[in-house]
């Protein structure tokens, strides 16, 4: 295989991953002055000639289907448990892969291009922590909020015209950034009287759950449904909330936008795609480079991964390496390098460069279930005629003037509550989904495109305790995927099983607020957990059978892998900007917060390099 160098580019900076972390860092440096080389794995979702392109990236109730499109998918097989009997227990395992599928995306935008656009800031107490680990203040919840402010472009804030005529904005939110949010409620959803009944059962039902209804038909009167008004941000504002959507004119927005809109103003951004990074290039201790591979579906986490061996090539730049690539893929990047704990990388025959114990481990995800009811109708009105394709009606009404059921990502309703007094914070997100949703496995997307009389409670356990998981190397082979263990519950290190009993309060609280609906023939079962699952230790065992989780983080922590300005313990010209920078999984969705990191990052690089 012959090396090509790129002796022509020879950028500042090499960002290696185009997602929430390496499209954000990298267009903000690009837009300082620096230039800066983006690798991607995979191509652009838009311009990419494939079945379900580009409307499984752009509508967003097509988002389920984004994430299993051949062409922009990467589907990783993950353990729940390390004991494969237990593992086995789940519906979902899939025994040719031995794992539970976990999507990722392979795509110019990252996993911007497949997630559900949910856009929600971390509690405070998420980002204290982290200044009170480091001891460096600039992670304090009071200095990071400003980066949310800088990255959003708020379309939904009923105090948005009081902040243009006179300035004055209580809520903290952005509405001059790069990252338009928006709520999507279709009109048409007021006109299904089913959904109408379910909603109002559910709130009345939430209203009393979260203990304080008269206080919540105020905040809700004032505005505050929304979870990211700082004023709902500093009380940890526990009830009904509304989500906030990574939307434009309701068609989905991230990272992609950002760097295509960047480089065409700033021709010091270069984009590469079809660019598979192999291992960093270093000389002693400093990262000097990074060596890719070029061609189409070259990892083997892909649906048809090719047989070519692709073109291999180096970049080196001029001052630093950036690793952006996911809780999965930049520990996996980093041992391929030589960095990380010294007896992994010897069992796969590479050389120590630096010995980083830590790389890999500390791997954290939130749990999710699915309360799962059908219903005593054939179909909800609002999804009458929804084929999920560019052929039916609804996708014709999306097309013409963005409007309709497809502006929603399917979630009608969320309640945020404590699964327990003794929490600090809101710990449970509970969410309802017009669908048959109960997690992850191949064809998922395609079943919820089919049943269109179901109501599911998404419940969201976040705050988890566990830090048990780990990512190791299968194999030298840079298109080999990792192994990836996320040793659920008892297999980890929460032995009290806080988080085990937390899910099952989630559970118990998800029933509450469909409890009427039952009792008036609204709902006809409940098919999971089932009417027959009622015991605590009945419902942890549905939980240790069920859970899931798509926020994978934290295996590169600061603290421990990096130290508070995202270096590399023991490199120099080396940083990581992505979700597994985090010592413990923030708030209740992981992308609104590594949004918030990578502008800081860009700002510390900036700073740094005077």
């Amino acid at each position: 295989m012959t090396d090509v160098i790129h002796d022509a580019l020879r950028p500042d900076y090499i960002v290696v991953g185009s997602g929430a972390g390496g499209g954000t860092v990298a267009a903000r440096l690009a837009e300082l002055g620096f230039s800066v080389v983006v690798l991607e794995a995979g191509g652009d979702p838009v311009t990419t000639e494939a079945p379900g392109l580009p409307e499984h990236y752009q509508v967003p109730a097509f988002h389920a289907l984004a994430s299993e499109n051949p062409a922009m998918s990467w589907d990783f097989f993950v353990h729940h448990y390390d004991d494969k009997a237990r593992r086995q227990k789940d519906s979902k395992y899939t025994p040719e892969q031995d794992g539970v599928l976990y999507p990722r995306a392979a795509a110019l935008g990252g996993c911007t291009t497949h997630n559900a656009m949910i856009l929600v800031c971390p509690h405070n107490e998420d980002w204290d922590f982290i200044a009170q680990q480091t001891d460096d203040s600039s992670w304090s919840a009071a200095n990071m909020r400003q980066y949310f402010e800088r990255l959003e472009n708020c379309h939904y804030h009923p105090i948005k015209r009081l902040v243009q005529h006179i300035g004055y904005d209580p809520s903290r939110h952005g509405w001059n950034g790069w990252l338009s949010t928006e709520t999507a409620i279709p009109l048409a959803a007021l006109e299904d009287t089913d959904l109408v009944e379910v909603l109002k059962e559910a709130s009345a039902a939430a209203f009393v759950g979260v203990g304080m209804p008269v206080a919540q038909i105020i905040e809700l009167a004032q505005g505050l449904g929304d979870p990211n008004d700082i004023r709902v941000v500093n009380e940890n504002g526990e009830g009904l909330r509304y989500t906030p959507l990574a939307t434009h004119n309701h068609v989905r927005v991230g990272t992609r936008e950002r760097l295509l809109d960047v480089a065409q103003r700033h021709p010091n951004l270069t984009i590469i795609t079809h660019a598979l990074a192999t291992r960093v290039l270093m000389e002693g201790d400093r990262a000097v480079g990074v060596e890719y591979l070029a061609g189409s579906q070259l990892y083997r986490a892909g649906k048809a991964p090719s047989d070519q061996p692709g073109e291999r090539h180096q970049i080196l730049c001029g001052h630093e390496v950036i690793l952006c690539g996911g809780a999965f893929n930049t520990p996996q990047l980093l041992m391929l390098s030589g960095i990380g704990p010294r007896a992994e990388l010897e069992a796969h025959g590479i050389a120590t460069v630096i010995d980083l114990p830590g790389v890999g481990g500390n791997l954290q995800d939130r749990y999710e279930v699915g309360v799962v009811n059908r219903m005593g109708f054939e179909r909800w009105k609002l999804l009458e005629g929804a084929e999920f394709h560019k052929d039916d009606a609804l996708y014709q009404q999306w097309a013409e003037d963005h409007s309709g059921v497809y502006t929603t990502n399917g979630a009608v309703l969320a309640v945020v509550n404590k699964s327990s007094q003794t929490q600090p914070v809101p710990d449970l997100f509970c969410f309802a989904l017009l669908s048959n949703f109960h997690g992850y496995f191949p064809g998922y997307s395609v079943e919820l495109t089919q049943k269109h009389n179901y109501l599911t409670w998404a419940i969201l356990k976040a705050h988890t305790q566990n830090r048990g998981g780990r990512v190791t190397l299968r194999s030298a082979d840079p298109r080999d995927p990792p192994q990836i263990s996320f040793r659920y519950f008892e297999e980890g290190t929460d032995t009290e099983g806080r988080d085990l009993d937390a899910v099952v309060a989630g559970i118990r609280f998800a029933r509450t607020l469909s409890a009427k609906l039952h009792a008036e023939g609204h709902i006809e079962e409940e098919e999971l957990p089932g009417a027959h699952v009622q015991s605590d230790n009945e419902l942890r065992d549905f939980v240790r059978d069920n859970a899931w989780g798509h926020h994978a983080s934290c295996t590169c922590p600061i603290g421990e892998v990096l130290t508070s300005d995202f270096r590399v313990r023991g490199a120099q010209g080396l940083r990581v900007v992505d979700a597994s920078v985090f010592p413990r999984i923030p708030g209740f969705f992981i992308v609104c917060a590594v949004y918030m990191i990578a502008e800081k990052a860009a700002e510390v690089i900036a700073a740094q390099r005077g």
